[in-house]
């Protein structure tokens, strides 16, 4: 085998393409022989080339983990000593690192089962050797003190090399080592004479993090970082940029580490961060990494920076590269202006607070600098920081808006676009409080709509878009020509503002609803050029036409759109089977996790011998090092899976062919590396099973098959729930798991799995729950995410409504669990959750829920008194579910529940939510026990909050208390008959209501026609003709 195999190494490093493929397939046949072993051995050592020798180190590196265990003693014997000697005699560094790496892998059998004694020995002869080559290599493994500053370059760095490589498979061994070796790597650090040991010396520093864990591993290790940050000075000042990256690559991983590695250290780490990052004359790469750290401190160890006052001189250095010009030939990804604003981003979504007054005091002197490009970036801070600091930026729109819309009327295009993007963003987040400015703001859009460049025109677009999607009726007075305009565009702009256009038409149509009425046709002749595009650089047109169809039927209404839809239909169905693979590409897209195979300089990779890792045997030893991540490349892959779960929504039947493969991905998916992929998985995989329903239903064996989809999306959402570190992903998959009990119902071979997942998150122990970051959180810094618990909470009623009364002995295990978020310390919005949590299972439980009513009442009675409008109108829901169903136990609490709900009743109540639930708690308490309420007092009170105003839920329980009072011919209510004729012709006329709350109002009309007859008749005349002919429509009915 062995000189069939040189041929074949020395081909594979032929540049001819087939060679090297004919080589490839014969050595990956030759790998599966144990022999490979011993001759991979032999040409390590006596191969003529360095690049055989080194491929011989790394095919050995890669199967030896598969063959080891078969090899006689005499050939393991044979394999530690050859390495021994690569390392000691080895002329070539390439070929001495790759030697180590293959030590790494053999030390990790070798080592613990005691096979290779004097490796650790070796190490330490080798460290004390005048050899400058061996004490390199070797250093790591044994007597760190006696690795002296004499010793040379190259034997510095080669043990450094070896303990590197070394950590990764017997770590462990160096604990008892850890004070020794840490002082030789400070040294190390500081070596002046050698780049070459100091970048040995980083990378040796950043395989201890793996083993820095207890408390005094984590308070010595924070030693290394004065070290590392010299080095780092050090290697900028003589232009080694590619080796102070190595720091930034540390600095990485102590921000992501679990253990509180970073300590009072971040000052200094962020003053060297910001140090590079504007400094022009560093590569653009390497400012870009030390931006990227401060990113990652603010996204991980926001309280670090909150704590040590670093906010402001952040964003008082980042804040001006905003301003930065680029070069042309620059990676736009890695511009300063670029990375300045996903830093500021990232800031405003962790640190609000603290970034809204550095910003706005930046964007307000910088929108009158001279230069254009201060300018620029004044208005696109602001529109950065707009989602992060939504709240402060509302309370503070006027000003930030003048700057904004001042800058749309700028003599330069640059600021004039900006400004455009900045106002799109605010239409985006800060609603509803931005409709308010529509007078201001959307002549200054039509004006823009004008403008000569493209770029600001379809920045426009958007901003119209984003503006108008959340306004109502005071779009009317614009739409004409706002749609003039958009039409004109439509047809004779550029491909790529079509599309942009069409979006903004899409809104128009939206707001005005059946105004739009006039524009639809033509709308709808237009898009069909648009729906038959078939070229792929067409696809987005097709697919914003497309979506254009929906708007404009949903807008103008079904009954007028019914007619002309069929064709549209059909275009859309026909573009499945030419998306839907585009959507596989994309989720199947490589994501740009790099695995480099050698730590050092990438030397496995030189000349193309990374390419022997397309074997896919079982035995190869895989070293994982450093992650990059491809952002757009993620965005991609989570812009596609959330397209195939919609497309499975939408079309559910007629996505049957695509649907295994869809299902395969999401599962895939859902446990990707990345949060937003598994978001978007998680999301999709309750969409599949609606799909599933549709597609399964009439097959024989459709049940079945509906079931195994079923038990799929559960298994993962219960999985999630426990073991997943993202809240958003587990608060989507708790609101799947809500959504699918709701749909079919009790759950019953998943509920003791469910429980516990359950029970783990209200109990704020689960994966995403846990802190991991520095010990110095700030006491205000709550565990409790909102919209994770909203979620959470949103199972019990799930749980409650598919169960009923059964429900009770698992409710009791989850209650006290639920009630600590109800604790007078909890923010508002945890009380309010509590609340209305209890209000719906008690809703759905009905009488067990007695058991808790001297639980829960105190809490309810007191929020009806909350400062928060959303606390007091699910206090309401709460104190009139608990009256219902809280039996003879809720009778003692009626006096106070109704001087609590009087107040919700006065003109003092801003919130005509807040009052209708207050209505639907008086009428279920007037229900259940209607001689406990002095209907004399309550009725004129409860009749004047009527109609309904907000919450249509209530109607049901309101309208269905007072027509039973007429029907029973209740002396109180029948004194008040004008108003109760008054309150029925509302209700007859009203758009909102239901049939089934109509049909109840007629019954208690033709009751009190039958009772006073012809009396009726002045009330009657009294109306407006549309209430009369509303309310005589309703009497035939009866």
């Amino acid at each position: 085998m062995s000189q069939s195999l040189e041929l074949l190494l020395i081909q594979f490093l032929m540049p001819d393409n087939d060679a090297r493929r004919q080589a490839e397939d014969q050595i990956k046949r030759l790998a599966k022989d144990p022999q490979v072993v011993p001759a991979l051995i032999h040409h390590l050592r006596t191969a003529k080339t360095p690049n055989v020798r080194q491929l011989a180190a790394v095919l050995l590196r890669k199967k030896i983990t598969g063959h080891w265990a078969k090899l006689n003693s005499q050939l393991r014997q044979l394999v530690k000593q050859s390495l021994i000697e690569s390392i000691t005699l080895e002329y070539s560094p390439p070929v001495r690192r790759a030697s180590a790496n293959v030590v790494s892998v053999v030390a990790k059998y070798a080592v613990p089962a005691g096979e290779w004694p004097d490796l650790l020995p070796f190490l330490f002869q080798c460290s004390q050797s005048a050899q400058e080559d061996h004490r390199e290599r070797i250093s790591r493994e044994r007597s760190f003190t006696d690795f002296r500053l004499g010793l040379s370059e190259h034997q510095r760095q080669v043990s450094l090399i070896l303990f590197s490589s070394l950590t990764e498979t017997i770590g462990d061994t160096f604990r008892p080592y850890f004070t020794d070796l840490q002082n030789l790597l400070l040294k190390c650090l500081q070596d002046e004479a050698s780049s070459r040991v100091r970048v040995a010396a980083l990378k040796a520093v950043g395989s201890f993090l793996e083993f820095t864990s207890d408390a005094s591993e984590v308070v010595r290790f924070r030693d290394f970082i004065p070290g590392i940050l010299h080095a780092a000075r050090q290697c900028i000042a003589s232009g080694e940029e590619d080796v102070a990256v190595i720091a930034f690559e540390i600095f990485d991983e102590l921000i992501e580490s679990p253990a509180p590695l970073l300590g009072d250290s971040v000052k200094a780490i962020v003053q060297f961060s910001l140090e590079v990052c504007c400094n022009q004359n560093l590569d653009i790469s390497t400012r870009h990494q030390a931006i990227q750290i401060i990113s990652w401190l603010a996204k991980y160890k926001c309280n670090s920076l909150k704590k040590h006052k670093l906010v402001v001189p952040i964003l008082h250095v980042i804040c001006p590269l905003l301003a930065e010009t680029g070069d042309k030939d620059d990676d736009d990804d890695l511009a300063p202006d670029r990375a300045a604003a996903e830093v500021i981003d990232t800031m405003a979504l962790n640190l609000p607070k603290q970034v809204f007054p550095p910003v706005s005091e930046f964007a307000s002197i910088s929108s009158q600098n001279a230069d254009p490009k201060f300018r620029e970036a004044a208005v696109t801070a602001l529109g950065v920081i707009s989602e992060g600091c939504l709240d402060l930026m509302k309370n503070n729109l006027k000003p930030v808006l003048h700057i904004v819309l001042g800058s749309l009327r700028d003599q330069e295009q640059m600021v004039r676009g900006a400004a455009s993007f900045a106002l799109g963003q605010f239409a985006e987040y800060l609603q509803p409080e931005i409709i308010s400015h529509y007078e201001s703001v959307l002549p200054c859009i039509l004006n823009a709509l004008e403008d000569v460049s493209d770029e600001v025109k379809e920045k426009s677009y958007y901003a119209l878009a984003a503006f108008c999607e959340n306004m109502g009726e005071e779009i009317l007075p614009f739409i004409d020509p706002l749609m003039n305009k958009l039409l004109s565009a439509l047809q004779n702009s550029p491909r790529k503002l079509q599309e942009t256009c069409m979006s903004a038409i899409g809104s128009v149509a939206s707001a005005a609803e059946q105004a739009f009425m006039p524009y639809a046709e033509s709308v709808l002749e237009l898009m069909k050029t648009f729906m038959i595009l078939t070229n792929d650089e067409d696809l987005r047109s097709r697919a914003r036409s497309t979506e254009l169809v929906g708007i404009v039927a949903m807008s103008v209404g079904r009954a007028r759109m019914e007619p002309i839809l069929p064709p549209y239909i059909e275009a859309a169905i026909a573009y499945l089977p030419h998306v839907v693979p585009l959507a596989f590409s994309s989720c199947n897209l490589d994501d740009g996790s790099a695995i480099n195979i050698d730590e050092s300089d990438g030397d496995e990779n030189v000349n193309g011998f990374g390419g022997v890792s397309s074997d896919d045997e079982a035995h190869d030893e895989p070293r994982v090092r450093n992650i990059s991540i491809r952002t757009g490349v993620l965005d991609e892959k989570a812009a596609a899976t959330q397209a195939l779960g919609l497309f499975a929504l939408h079309t559910k039947s007629f996505y049957a062919p695509y649907f295994e493969e869809t299902l395969k991905i999401l599962v895939r998916h859902s446990d990707y590396f990345h949060e937003d992929v598994r978001l978007q998985a998680i999301t999709a995989l309750k969409n599949m099973f609606t799909a599933a329903q549709a597609i399964f239903q009439g097959h024989p064996d459709g049940p079945a098959k509906a079931n195994e989809v079923l038990d799929t999306v559960l298994n993962i959402y219960i999985k999630t729930m426990a073991e997943d570190d993202d809240k958003e992903v587990v608060a989507q998959a708790c609101m799947g798991i809500a959504d699918i009990i709701k749909d079919i119902g009790y759950v019953e071979a998943y509920m003791p799995r469910l429980v516990d997942a359950t029970l783990l998150l209200l109990n704020e122990q689960s994966a995403c729950q846990q802190i991991e970051s520095d010990s110095d959180i700030d006491e205000d810094d709550s565990k409790h995410d909102e919209v994770l618990m909203d979620a959470v909470s949103d199972l019990l009623p799930a749980f409650a409504k598919a169960m009923g009364p059964h429900f009770a002995p698992i409710f009791a295990k989850l209650f006290t669990p639920l009630m600590k978020f109800a604790k007078a310390s909890r923010p508002p919005q945890d009380r309010t959750m509590v609340v209305a949590t209890l209000a719906e299972v008690a809703q759905n439980m009905g009488p067990p829920i007695a058991e808790y009513v001297d639980m829960v009442m105190p809490l309810a009675v007191k929020e009806l008194l909350s400062s928060d409008a959303t606390n007091r109108r699910n206090a309401a829901f709460c104190v009139g579910e608990f009256c219902r169903n809280g039996g003879e136990t809720a009778l003692k609490y009626y006096g106070d529940v109704l001087r609590g709900l009087h107040s919700l009743f006065g003109e003092s109540e801003p919130d005509n939510a807040v009052r209708d639930n207050a209505a639907g708690a008086v009428a279920r308490m007037i229900m259940v026990h209607p001689e406990n309420i002095p209907l004399n007092q309550v009725l004129p009170v409860f009749l004047k909050a009527l109609p309904l105003k907000e919450d249509h839920e209530e109607s049901i329980a309101v309208y269905s208390c007072v027509c039973n009072l007429i029907l029973s011919s209740n002396p109180q209510i029948l004194t008040m008959v004008p108003d109760l004729v008054n309150l029925f012709a509302e209700v007859a006329l009203s758009p909102v209501e239901t049939d089934e709350v109509k049909a109840l109002i007629a019954r208690a009309f033709s009751h009190l026609i039958s009772l006073y007859g012809n009396q009726i008749q002045p009330i009657l005349s009294a109306l407006s003709p549309a209430h009369a002919n509303a309310l005589a429509a309703l009497a035939p009915k009866s």
